[in-house]
């Protein structure tokens, strides 16, 4: 079988990018030939904003990145809750886009389409970079895309509580719970809408969302109830339930972003940025 010519091979190149006080690591995903990319993907890691899961994300961001649009896709890492929790991790998130904004050509990318994108605890901050985008006048964001994301510190929703199909659901939760106890030490940071965006009463004037979430994950409530206040709000939303996911791995909770039609509603939902003609916030 002959080698897959260079120009059109997947690249993946570590590099720093700006966060709100350093640098922080990050990998640029290039599918196909060198020229410059109209839409660049933002995203960021799960790991319940204590734990550092870039390695678990690569196999779907690969894949995002060899995708039909081969759209730039930027992972970021964050300010772990370790370190120091909220607001660090989202201040982190809202610099890194400014910081690709300022930084298009040394990413190759026109600065045309921007989007946030991130899983589980990652698709929280992705979640609040739009809001603060918006409050802030900036980055102009094309759209976000927010899978399986974690919204509900107060682990409230039926899904989370009662949820018979996923086997690991008492685990899922105890986990949840911890991370958002390392997150949010500070009881009141809980109903702030950039530590919780379902809490948020203004969520006009968002960019455009893809939410993804699956049947047997306790995170679905929480994610397809954020969408619904989108769409009331406005804002055009789609709201995706996926199927349950095989898992190789009981822990490879990433694998449901990447297997199961997931590739398929993003694509669509790329389709209708790119048709746009340019970020509409």
């Amino acid at each position: 079988m002959s080698a897959v010519p260079e120009n059109l091979a997947l690249r993946v190149r570590e590099l720093d990018v700006g966060g709100a006080n350093g640098p922080l690591g990050a990998r640029l995903y290039v599918a196909g030939p060198a020229p410059k990319r109209d839409t660049l993907v933002v995203f960021f890691h799960g790991g319940g904003f204590i734990a550092d899961d870039m390695e678990d994300a690569d196999e779907f961001l690969r894949m995002l990145a060899e995708s039909d649009h081969q759209p730039l896709v930027l992972a970021s890492r964050y300010t772990l809750a370790t370190v120091s929790p909220f607001p660090a991790a989202v201040e982190d998130a809202h610099a890194v886009l400014l910081w690709a904004k300022k930084n298009k050509t040394k990413l190759g990318w026109t600065g045309k389409h921007l989007v946030v994108s991130g899983i589980e605890a990652g698709a929280n901050l992705a979640a609040v970079c739009g809001l603060m985008s918006r409050d802030r006048g900036g980055p102009a964001l094309a759209g976000q895309l927010l899978i399986m994301p974690m919204l509900d510190p107060g682990l409230t929703t039926c899904s989370m509580r009662q949820m018979t199909l996923c086997p690991d659901r008492e685990k899922v939760t105890a986990v949840c719970a911890e991370a958002y106890r390392g997150y949010l030490p500070n009881a009141a940071d809980r109903a702030h809408p950039y530590a919780s965006p379902l809490q948020s009463s203004r969520l006009k004037n968002l960019p455009p969302a893809l939410i993804l979430s699956a049947e047997d994950d306790p995170l679905r409530d929480e994610a397809e109830q954020y969408g619904a206040k989108l769409i009331n709000a406005g804002v055009r939303t789609t709201v995706r339930r996926l199927p349950p996911a095989q898992l190789t791995d009981p822990n490879g909770r990433t694998e449901c972003a990447c297997k199961v039609h997931a590739m398929g509603e993003i694509g669509i939902f790329l389709s209708g940025i790119e048709g746009q003609g340019g970020a509409p916030v």
